[in-house]
């Protein structure tokens, strides 16, 4: 009966390893239920059984998870497992303005190059064309390029 409940203890702490490691990555249920079932089964080895079974049981536990990591990797089970799919989505901040070129507003910032500023009635994160704009200053769009939208002072 001890030696049912160890490969009891074994089987169900490699089983919980696999799910820890290869199905749900981090540290979580699974994982401390795995150390603590194959823990427990070392223990209850020495404890039981003796020292020689104790070594034993460690060896196999020991075994048991290399054989099984071992055979994830070379199987190329991991990479069925993992996302291959990289993400290629650039989100819009100018999506919904209607921005065009010629389009008039005025600097909410201080433009030292980047600054935010109003357009259409819509803020926006603008970049200067041509040098340092001062906060409150009229600005025109001069142009659009990749998203960034282009400002120079407008001179009355």
């Amino acid at each position: 009966m001890d030696i049912l409940i160890l490969f009891v203890l074994i089987i169900g702490g490699l089983l919980l390893f696999i799910t820890e490691v290869f199905l749900i990555p981090g540290f979580g249920v699974a994982g401390i239920a795995s150390a603590a079932s194959l823990l427990y089964a070392i223990y209850f080895a020495f404890d039981t059984l003796g020292i020689q079974a104790g070594w034993i049981t460690l060896g196999v536990v020991f075994l048991g998870i290399v054989a099984i990591t071992t055979w994830f990797v070379r199987t190329k089970t991991v990479d069925r497992l993992a996302v291959k799919k990289s993400l290629d989505f650039r989100p819009d901040p100018l999506a919904g303005t209607g921005l065009k070129v010629g389009d008039t507003g005025i600097a909410l910032t201080r433009l030292t190059l980047i600054g935010n500023a109003e357009i259409n009635g819509h803020q926006l994160e603008v970049q200067s064309a041509d040098g340092f704009i001062d906060e409150r200053t009229p600005i025109q769009v001069s142009r659009i390029s990749n998203g960034v939208v282009y400002v120079q002072r407008i001179n009355h």
